[in-house]
């Protein structure tokens, strides 16, 4: 199908972008952000496309967008992503979008037993079509756009909507349609992190091992980073690497020969960022004991023998059941499910309805086998 992609660049071509689009009982979508080449990451691109049309939406044009909210929020409308995870949260967080209903084809695709499915392998299956993921990582916030970065964009959605039909139609042969659109449901719920004024070393790999010392260190050098990636307008991965800065807090440098002695930075990097490293570590290097920070530790209830018992019962027969149905075993329970349900020890199928991680669909499909096998002595 010889789909068309204009770019919507005025007031007027959106109206009819806007009018076509809202005939349609489904529309595919997908993003192109740039949190490769800038510090604040923001939604570059918007692709849709109908049965018959592709709009490409231009968030960085002088142009409001906001009218498509009532696109999204239709539910006569399904939207159709891959791997929608990422794309929710960016919508709602630069327009307070909110998408519904909505259908994962990715998702879809692990219901149905599929080993890979990232969009490039799942259109290679169905359609024998190669995407060209070259232009994936480009910088999507330069203008003028190139045509062959707007031609990657518009396939990105041409062939979302034919999938979708096919995995739809898979799906209700096996029963499993619900669970999909339970999950896609919830999936249309999830929100972008709020701001937290947290250490930044919360979120640094291997943080938790690093005594109070190295922890103050590792924390004033992720901040000097951050206010860096600030300047430069940059990610802070591009400033420097994390696996740069737990060497520099192991070895902890005195001097600009024993930082170059390290052979982490470049001559560049060196001149730029190499006084200010010493600075920052002579500074966190003389902090007292107790301004030191501290890793948080959460101490879980150690679990009950009988709740351990439980749990390794419940992992028995999810494995089974998964290869009986060929999917993934985390889709029949994941662990923190059925440490819950261990704990919880349902008598009966409504005992299940409060935990939190509990889906209908599992409660229905699987809750009196769980009730049975739990019912057990052993």
């Amino acid at each position: 199908m010889d789909i068309r992609h204009p770019f919507i660049d005025t007031p007027s071509n959106l109206d009819k972008a806007l009018k076509e689009l809202t005939k349609e009982k489904a529309i595919a979508v997908d993003l192109e952000s740039d949190s490769m080449y800038h510090f604040s990451e923001k939604v570059c691109l918007i692709q849709v496309a109908g049965e018959e049309s592709s709009f490409l939406f231009d968030p960085l044009l002088p142009l409001d967008l906001s009218p498509l909210k009532d696109i999204f929020r239709n539910p006569a409308i399904k939207k159709v992503f891959h791997g929608a995870d990422y794309d929710i949260r960016s919508l709602y967080r630069d327009f307070s979008f909110e998408v519904n209903p909505l259908f994962d084809t990715q998702i879809a695709c692990r219901y149905l037993g599929m080993k890979e499915t990232g969009l490039e392998a799942v259109l290679k299956e169905f359609f024998e079509v190669s995407l060209n993921k070259k232009y994936q990582k480009k910088d999507w916030s330069q203008r003028p756009l190139p045509e062959e970065m707007v031609e990657y964009a518009a396939n990105d959605v041409r062939y979302l909507l034919p999938l979708e039909k096919i995995l739809e139609k898979n799906l209700e042969n096996l029963k499993r349609l619900d669970w999909v659109l339970e999950d896609c449901d919830l999936l249309s719920q999830v929100r972008p992190a709020q701001a937290n004024h947290n250490p930044l070393f919360f979120s640094f790999k291997g943080a938790g091992a690093f005594p109070r010392k190295d922890l103050g260190l590792l924390e004033a050098l992720l901040q000097l980073r951050k206010r860096m990636a600030m300047q430069k307008d940059k990610p802070p991965f591009k400033i420097f690497q994390n696996t740069v800065i737990e060497r520099i807090v192991a070895s902890k440098p005195q001097s600009l020969s024993q930082l170059k002695s390290l052979n982490l930075l470049s001559s560049g990097q060196i001149e730029m960022y190499g006084q200010p490293f010493l600075e920052t570590i002579e500074t966190a290097l003389a902090s007292s004991e107790t301004n030191l920070p501290a890793y948080p530790r959460k101490k879980a209830r150690p679990l009950k023998e009988s709740e351990q018992k439980r749990i390794l019962r419940l992992k028995e027969w999810k494995d089974m059941k998964a290869e009986e149905l060929q999917i993934d075993p985390s889709l029949v329970l994941n662990k923190s499910l059925m440490t819950a349900i261990a704990v919880c020890h349902p008598k009966k199928v409504e005992d299940l309805e409060p935990i939190k991680e509990m889906r209908r669909w599992q409660i229905r499909e699987f809750g009196p086998d769980i009730l049975s096998l739990l019912g057990q002595k052993k």
